[in-house]
């Protein structure tokens, strides 16, 4: 527990000196915001290796597409708000709106040009984020959903929504689904940090145009059976 502790302490810590000493970034172009947060999520990986012993392993990052696409990830811990970011070109996250009015935060998150969603809002809050969404896709970049729309404990039943199935009809592009097994290592509502490898795996690309019912069924099917197995092998490498 000394070494998630630790761990924690050093991440906020981090993160706020990244945030303020970065802050003369929100008057420079982009590009230079953003390579900051690659350089982020590189140092807190490092960080989590180093101290708690938890390293990752990327598995098919060559099935990414060179230009735009929709990402959909599974998400299971704050781990992927991170760890996912330098695995990509120029990624666009889906956020909760009110992620965007946390001071310092929230105007990196509009300097990032990240999507904001407000799902209390209904369609409308919907069709906002599409139009965002294809702004982002006109500029070459990847549009990263997470399709349960917040964190789901390793092995919960599937709960997707709605919203990546908009993205995917709206922007008319491949869809790229991404499994993993944070949630074993950096546990949801919990301070703990275990060692051990985080596993992301990108999988065969859904080709853009298929009814939406196909799309669906083949985006669960491909994340949580995949999910699953990254699961059972973690848990098969669990000391005792």
């Amino acid at each position: 527990m000394a070494r998630s502790l630790l761990f924690n302490l050093l991440f906020y810590v981090t993160t706020v000196l990244f945030l303020v000493l970065g802050s003369p970034l929100l008057l420079g172009p982009r590009r230079w915001a953003m390579a900051a947060l690659a350089i982020h999520g590189r140092l807190e990986l490092w960080l989590l290796g180093v101290i708690v012993g938890t390293t990752l392993e990327v598995r098919g990052a060559d099935k990414l597409p060179a230009g735009a696409c929709l990402v959909a990830a599974k998400h299971q811990s704050a781990w992927e708000t991170f760890g996912l970011i330098p695995m990509f070109r120029d990624p666009a996250l889906v956020m909760k709106r009110e992620l965007f009015w946390i001071p310092l935060h929230g105007w990196f998150s509009h300097k990032f040009e990240m999507i904001p969603v407000d799902r209390d809002k209904g369609p409308s809050a919907l069709r906002r984020m599409l139009r965002e969404a294809r702004k982002r896709a006109a500029d070459g970049r990847e549009i990263i959903i997470f399709p349960e729309g917040t964190r789901r404990a390793p092995g919960a039943p599937p709960d997707y929504k709605t919203g990546v199935v908009l993205l995917y009809e709206g922007l008319g592009l491949p869809c790229v689904p991404v499994a993993l097994n944070s949630g074993v290592f950096w546990p949801r509502r919990s301070l703990l940090r275990r060692p051990g490898v985080i596993v992301v795996e990108v999988l065969d690309p859904i080709q853009a145009g298929l009814p939406r019912t196909e799309f669906l069924t083949r985006l669960i099917a491909a994340i949580e059976t995949a999910s699953a197995r990254l699961l059972a092998e973690a848990e098969a490498k669990e000391p005792g």
